[in-house]
């Protein structure tokens, strides 16, 4: 893995995610390495990785938290920010680096609403304040309960059982839980629910969008029947059933 500092300019970008006004991602690129990852256009954005494989580098905004304090500094009020959208806000990197927490810091200082979407039970470090934000919830990426094939299309995220635990240990602490079961992958939908269901309060879902980039290792593993419309259709519906009014559809 390739660590390297670099200089944010800015902190808070325009959001065109339904329900948040800014996202601030803290990192370019991501440890995680998921291999259907949308996110990977952000390399166009590196000077030092623009041609580097997804998932080999992170460059850390060392900055970010001093920008962040003098953006929403400036504003007349408070707002709302997910936290992350092009990165995993709590990937391994952010054991040592805690530009996460730098940035909740201020968010909790300023109280600003925040969401943050994340794959990583690192996210518990962080208990202490998140259980102090009245305006916050967590929502955790799970795309399948199936282990073999969470190791091999997210080779460098945390297991599912360890989000499962998270989630649990979020909820018990009284903060807001929710799971975004994207992209949809191989999975079984009843195994699930029933991983998670007690401990969220809605769900988000969306398909796989970018085939493309795992048709080969799909085909290489037998899941070719899941880069169909018709299998995401099956499973958006048996989820559906399953969360019943907790189900919001993305």
């Amino acid at each position: 893995m390739d660590l390297v500092d670099i200089e944010a300019r800015t902190a808070l970008v325009r959001s065109r995610i339904p329900g948040v006004s800014f996202v601030v991602n803290p990192y370019l690129g991501c440890g995680h390495g998921c291999l259907f990852c949308y996110a990977v256009f952000m390399r166009k954005y590196s000077r030092h990785h623009a041609q580097a494989r997804w998932g080999s580098f992170v460059e850390c905004k060392a900055n970010i938290v001093e920008v962040l304090r003098r953006e929403v500094g400036r504003r007349k009020k408070p707002d709302s920010v997910l936290l992350s959208s092009v990165c995993d806000p709590y990937q391994p990197v952010e054991q040592r680096a805690c530009l996460t927490r730098g940035c909740l810091e201020v968010l909790r200082d300023f109280g600003w609403e925040v969401e943050i979407l994340t794959r990583s039970s690192l996210v518990l470090r962080d208990l202490d304040l998140l259980a102090g934000m009245p305006r916050l919830s967590v929502g955790f990426s799970l795309g399948t309960n199936d282990e073999r094939v969470r190791s091999i299309l997210e080779p460098g995220a945390p297991t599912i059982q360890s989000r499962a635990a998270a989630l649990k240990a979020l909820h018990d602490a009284g903060v807001a839980t929710w799971a975004f079961i994207a992209p949809i992958l191989p999975m079984d939908p009843e195994k699930l629910h029933a991983l998670i269901s007690p401990n969220v309060d809605y769900i988000l879902m969306d398909d796989l969008n970018y085939r493309g980039q795992v048709r080969q290792v799909f085909f290489r593993n037998g899941w070719e029947y899941a880069l169909t419309d018709e299998y995401a259709g099956e499973m958006r519906g048996r989820l559906t059933d399953l969360f019943g009014l907790r189900k919001i559809e993305c």
